[in-house]
């Protein structure tokens, strides 16, 4: 299969431009919580987001997370929910919708909820990332599959160039995560491990 994508000249890299961003998808507690959402590799890939975060922070790199986000009252519960009906359980006030406690968003780093898989889809991302000249995502979170696939594909719809940091991404099953991630680096984004990210952007200074 990997010689059909090479002749075809799928896999090309795009590189972190000059001033990337992290974006953390939808690491709340409950994706990380095997009983309501979770499960997988997700807590490996949170463990593995620390450092990387505390390092676009010394760095002072835009920070983004992502919450998944409906009224208490479901008035804003779409097909979606239909699909997979806990998602409803992710209303403003419950502990499974909020940051897990390992990567709480500081003040100032900017948190964008949603009711879709893209980060993109109905939110002020793209214009929060154009205030602040942003040109790559560098993406973490979960699902590999979901919501991580869905942000990384309109993020690149959006011209932005785009990382998936391999370590720092979850799925409840990780035969759809290893899917998703070959998918997503023929097509739609480059692949690295946070510890080849870092390396990469000490090297600038």
């Amino acid at each position: 299969m990997n010689d059909v994508y090479h002749k075809q000249r799928f896999g090309q890299r795009t590189g972190i431009g000059a001033r990337p961003a992290l974006l953390v998808v939808d690491f709340v507690n409950g994706f990380y919580d095997p009983e309501i959402l979770g499960g997988g590799n997700i807590p490996e890939a949170v463990t593995a987001t620390v450092p990387l975060l505390a390092f676009a922070r010394e760095k002072g790199l835009p920070v983004v997370f992502t919450r998944i986000v409906y009224a208490a009252d479901g008035s804003d519960a779409g097909l979606w929910c239909e699909k997979v009906p806990r998602l409803r359980d992710l209303t403003e006030e419950a502990p499974a919708s909020h940051v897990v406690p390992a990567l709480a968003p500081r003040p100032g780093e900017l948190v964008i909820r949603k009711t879709q898989a893209s980060a993109f889809f109905d939110t002020p991302l793209a214009a929060c990332l154009v205030a602040r000249g942003v040109d790559t995502l560098i993406v973490t979170g979960c699902t590999t599959s979901g919501c991580v696939r869905a942000t990384v594909i309109d993020a690149m719809s959006s011209n932005y160039r785009t990382v998936v940091v391999t370590d720092c991404v979850g799925d409840r099953a990780l035969d759809p995560h290893r899917a998703n991630l070959f998918d997503m680096g023929q097509k739609y984004s480059d692949l690295m491990r946070a510890a080849e990210i870092m390396a990469a952007l000490e090297a600038r200074g």
